[in-house]
């Protein structure tokens, strides 16, 4: 039976040709779409590297308490930012801040209408379900190297990387809470002369939102989880001291660059959620 591994299909091949044919055909497209990215992104963590620390801190204390009232996230917020200012990962957290908050944009801005025209186009989510399900299962260094050879090296293509891997979560949970909508509200709607645009923004969105929050949460998580990936291809951040403490065997290290991720992660995801009405206790 070798006939069948003498004989193989040129998959690969076909990859690396349609590689080698955007980056002729569209270099400029590609470069144009790095350096702006990554001025975006540079401009942030320079923004957020200007202002003091402490300044900082309390800005996000403030935040966190003003959004959600609850006095356990409050301490929560400025115990954990001023740790991760005594460890020393200030800069590179402020790096990793920038890059998830912008991969979190992109991916709301493109997944959340995709998952709402999925959501009244059966047709189109029977094309994407394969789709999201192969890019969320596809090991993330397999597309660390299209993205690498398309954008260059540094923080774009694990901006890039994170979009893809991350993107798939607001897409599903937005068709479904779409989908999910009681039809016996979107009839009352149509009985009260509500046109497709005010049906979306007035009823399926507000009674879809805590999925779409939970999508949003889950894009935020999924995108930190892909910081350490993101340094392999020269991305600033927390990655880039854990990738050395691999390299050095630094345990002390290593591991006071994942608690800072840890909270990092803690936070986003308590700070982004969806608040519940009423109450200021903890």
């Amino acid at each position: 039976m070798s006939w069948i591994t003498e004989h193989q299909l040129p998959f690969g091949d076909f990859m690396e040709d349609v590689v080698d044919f955007l980056v002729i055909n569209f270099s400029g497209f590609f470069d144009a779409v790095s350096d702006n990215l990554r001025g975006m992104i540079h401009g942030l963590t320079d923004a957020l590297l200007w202002a003091p620390p402490g300044t900082l801190v309390l800005f996000f204390t403030v935040a966190a308490h003003l959004r959600h009232r609850r006095w356990g996230l409050t301490a929560f917020t400025a115990i954990s930012f001023m740790l991760i200012w005594n460890l020393g990962y200030w800069e590179d957290t402020m790096a990793t801040l920038s890059l998830v908050l912008y991969a979190t944009v992109l991916c709301v801005v493109i997944g959340v209408p995709l998952g709402i025209y999925a959501a009244h186009s059966s047709w189109l989510y029977k094309f994407l379900q394969p789709v999201l399900d192969l890019m969320q299962t596809i090991p993330p260094f397999v597309y660390l190297i299209p993205t690498l050879t398309l954008f260059g090296l540094g923080v774009v293509p694990g901006v890039i990387s994170t979009i893809i891997f991350a993107i798939a979560a607001p897409v599903r949970l937005t068709y479904l809470g779409i989908s999910q909508v009681p039809k016996e509200l979107v009839e009352a709607g149509k009985a009260f002369g509500c046109t497709n645009r005010k049906l979306l923004f007035k009823v399926e969105l507000p009674a879809a939102m805590s999925s779409i929050g939970a999508g949003i949460t889950q894009c935020i998580m999924l995108s930190l989880s892909m910081v350490v990936i993101a340094a392999l291809v020269g991305a600033d951040g927390l990655g880039v001291p854990v990738v050395r403490a691999l390299n050095t065997v630094d345990i002390g290290k290593g591991f006071g660059a994942g608690l800072a991720i840890v909270l990092l992660a803690i936070w986003m995801d308590r700070f982004f959620r969806q608040s519940n009405t009423g109450g200021s206790s903890s």
